[in-house]
C-alpha cells in the first residue's frame, strides 16, 4: 500500500511538472497561431495518443449506455477551460492566471453540495470565501494591466470544476483510459467543423493559419503535454486517495512561476504573491478538513 501510495505522489509531481509545459507551449504558440487552432491541436494530439493506448490495455473504447449525453458534456467543459485558458496565457503571465484557476476546488466543493449534497460545513463555506478573497487580490491588478482577460481563468476554475463533477458521475461507468480517449475525440469534434467553417472569416480566435517552422512543435508540444499529465494524474488518482494527492497539486504553482520567469521573464508582484499564498492556505485548510470529516465518517464502521 506504502509502495502504490509513493508511486502516486510522484506520478503527481510528474503532473505538476507537465501540466506547465502544456502553458509553456501555448503561449508560445499563441503568438503567432489563433487560441481556438491550439485548442482543437491540444485534444487531436490527446486522441491520437490515447486511442492506441485503450487498444494495447485491451480496453474497448465503446461508451456504456446512458453516458453520451454525460460524455459530450464533459468534452465540452473541458474544452471550454482550455480555450479560456490559452486564451488567458496568450496575454498574462501563466503563474497569475493559474493563480486565479486554482479557486477551482472551493467551485468544485460548491458543486459538490448542489448536485451530490456533500455535506459542507460553515468552516469550509469560510475557506472558499477566503479563497474567493484571495483570486480577487490576483484579479484586481491583473484587470488593470490586462483588462477584462483577466476574469478568462475564472471561467477555466467554472467549467473545469463542473468537467470534475461530471468525471465522478462518470468514474463508476467507464475506465480512467477511455474515458480520457473518448473526451479527446468528442472534443476534438466539435472543434475541427469550428475551425472549417472560420477558415477565411477573419475571426482572430477560430480563423486557422499554417504552423511554420518551430510553431508545428509548440502545437505537437501541447497535444504531448496535456495527455503525458493528465494521464499521470488519472493513474496518480487511481493508486492514492484525492485528499492524500490534492496537497500536492499546489506545487503546480511553483513550477509555473519557474517556467514563466526562465521563458517569459514574469514574475509575480507582491500583490499576486499575497493573493497566491492566501489560495493556497484556503485550499489546504479545505482538504485538511475534507480528511477529517472523511476520518470521522469512518470511525464507526471501525467499530
Amino acid at each position: 500500500m506504502a509502495d502504490r501510495v509513493g508511486i502516486a505522489m510522484a506520478l503527481m509531481i510528474g503532473f505538476c511538472i507537465t501540466a506547465p509545459i502544456l502553458d509553456v507551449c501555448a503561449k508560445l504558440a499563441a503568438t503567432e497561431i489563433p487560441v481556438g487552432q491550439i485548442t482543437a491541436a491540444r485534444f487531436l494530439v490527446q486522441a491520437a495518443l490515447m486511442i492506441p493506448m485503450v487498444w494495447i490495455a485491451g480496453q474497448s473504447l465503446r461508451l456504456p449506455p446512458n453516458t453520451l449525453s454525460l460524455m459530450i458534456a464533459r468534452a465540452l467543459c473541458l474544452l471550454a477551460a482550455t480555450y479560456c485558458f490559452i486564451a488567458a496565457i496568450r496575454i498574462m503571465p501563466i503563474a497569475d492566471a493559474l493563480a486565479i484557476a486554482f479557486v477551482e476546488p472551493f467551485i468544485i466543493l460548491l458543486m459538490g453540495y448542489l448536485v451530490f449534497r456533500d455535506a459542507i460545513g460553515p468552516r469550509r463555506i469560510m475557506a472558499c470565501a477566503v479563497g474567493f478573497t484571495g483570486a480577487l487580490l490576483v484579479i484586481q491588478p491583473s484587470l488593470a494591466v490586462f483588462g477584462p482577460v483577466a476574469f478568462y481563468p475564472l471561467g477555466t476554475a467554472v467549467t473545469f470544476a463542473a468537467y470534475m463533477i461530471l468525471t465522478r458521475g462518470l468514474a463508476p461507468k467507464i475506465g480512467p483510459l477511455p474515458m480520457q480517449a473518448q473526451t479527446a475525440i468528442i472534443a476534438s469534434a466539435i472543434c475541427l467543423p469550428i475551425l472549417y467553417f472560420g477558415n477565411g472569416t477573419s475571426v482572430l480566435d477560430i480563423d486557422p493559419v499554417m504552423p511554420q517552422g518551430i510553431f508545428w512543435i509548440w502545437l505537437l508540444g501541447v497535444g504531448l503535454a496535456a495527455a503525458g499529465s493528465h494521464l499521470m494524474m488519472t493513474y496518480a488518482l487511481s493508486m492514492a486517495p484525492a485528499s492524500t494527492l490534492a496537497p500536492l497539486h499546489y506545487l503546480e504553482i511553483v513550477t509555473a512561476v519557474a517556467f514563466g520567469y526562465l521563458i517569459f521573464g514574469d514574475f509575480p508582484n507582491w500583490l499576486t504573491w499575497t493573493g497566491i499564498g492566501v489560495i493556497v492556505s484556503s485550499g489546504l485548510y479545505v482538504i485538511f478538513r475534507e480528511r477529517q470529516q472523511a476520518r470521522l465518517a469512518a470511525m464507526p464502521a471501525a467499530r
